[in-house]
């Protein structure tokens, strides 16, 4: 369940925490829960097949049980299964490029430059291969939730205690480790970690922090939540992935909390907004998309963080993460079906089918397609009609 938590410091996982925090995520997120009472999913309205759209390639991982983060690089996309499956994928046919085995079920992954691509197992090893193969492995302190960072020859990992860590991408060396006092509980779920220019951006608690990748010194902080309450659960702030980044602005969702923007050049944080949803965020350079906890799909104003317009046709289906892709917003359901809306409005535009399970990952797109990953390890790439 993706309000689990873990106690940040030892990696241990807090048990009674865990439960609280599960609890209040299931109560905010109906459709995650076991409870009898929970709202119905609503019903799917009539497809109006306004933009054309056709399914053009089939694949199969194995099941995806954990956060799973795909990576795009030109028409490879990369992606892995629990057992640790490691597969990279030609977007444009589906066709197989490569396949490697991580050595142990993962808990974070993918993460890749197009050359070498990164995972987490839940043993705590990084693990790092090229074409098929392990070029290194490195026993990581604690455990991380988040997909590597492969960029400048180095592979970047954020902790599950929000510590961020460098390593050499050829050899696995650890060139530095950068820690900060940990949250009393943090979620088990992906994190935010991007590069902005030269500036490696991490999530940290509900802080955006900019720091130095050379050395892991920070260079500047930015609130985009703060801790109230009086337990650990109520406490608990947490960046979530995906982002919306264009050219220096970076939005991102605290979980439960709030939407907000940040100009990494500067660390200013240019707006926040009350927002109850558990995913990552998309956009483009005058919205931000993003999808609550009850289903409504929601875009604000890039500029000043209004909203623009709310959708909640969709209420209880167990929306996942967006996607801005063309003339739409591509959003995941817990029912398997991939929803196209209006960027202008949030009107249905398409409504894609895959194999019934849950949308895994945030849809992504490479080479003209859209890639969509299901729960129990279908892959589908959908293109243009």
């Amino acid at each position: 369940m993706i309000a689990r938590a873990i106690r940040s410091r030892a990696g241990r996982l807090a048990l009674a925490g865990m439960a609280l925090a599960a609890l209040a995520g299931c109560s905010s997120l109906p459709f995650m829960g076991g409870s009898d009472d929970k709202p119905k999913p609503a019903e799917l309205q009539a497809n109006p097949n306004l933009l054309g759209v056709r399914q053009a390639w089939s694949a199969r991982i194995g099941e995806v049980g954990f956060p799973l983060g795909v990576a795009v690089n030109g028409n490879q996309v990369t992606l892995a299964a629990s057992d640790g499956t490691v597969v990279a994928l030609d977007a444009t046919s589906g066709r197989e490029v490569w396949r490697a085995a991580a050595g142990g079920a993962l808990a974070a992954g993918v993460g890749s430059d197009g050359t070498t691509a990164a995972v987490v197992t839940r043993g705590q090893e990084l693990v790092a291969m090229t074409g098929g193969r392990v070029l290194w492995r490195q026993k990581l302190p604690v455990l991380s939730y988040t997909p590597p960072l492969v960029a400048g020859a180095r592979v970047f990992v954020l902790g599950a205690d929000r510590s961020v860590s460098a390593f050499d991408g050829q050899t696995g060396a650890r060139l530095w480790s950068q820690q900060r006092p940990g949250e009393a509980l943090v979620l088990r779920q992906a994190g935010v970690l991007l590069a902005v220019g030269d500036t490696l951006v991490a999530g940290q608690g509900g802080r955006l922090a900019g720091l130095n990748p050379l050395t892991g010194s920070v260079r500047w902080e930015a609130p985009i939540a703060i801790a109230r309450g009086v337990n650990d659960v109520e406490r608990l702030v947490d960046l979530v992935d995906r982002v919306s980044r264009e050219g220096q602005s970076v939005c991102v969702r605290a979980f439960q909390a709030t939407v907000g923007c940040v100009d990494t050049s500067r660390g200013a944080v240019l707006w926040t907004q009350k927002a109850s949803g558990a995913t990552g965020v998309h956009g483009d350079a005058t919205h931000v998309f993003g999808t609550e906890s009850d289903g409504r799909v929601v875009a604000w104003r890039r500029d000043n963080g209004q909203r623009a317009w709310l959708n909640d046709k969709l209420q209880f289906r167990g929306l996942g993460t967006p996607l801005v892709l063309g003339r739409s917003v591509v959003v995941g359901d817990a029912q398997g079906f991939v929803h196209l809306l209006s960027r202008e409005d949030g009107t249905l535009l398409n409504r894609l089918a895959t194999d019934g399970s849950a949308v895994a990952a945030g849809p992504v797109v490479a080479a003209n397609t859209l890639v969509v990953v299901t729960r129990s390890g279908g892959v589908y790439g959908f293109t243009p009609q």
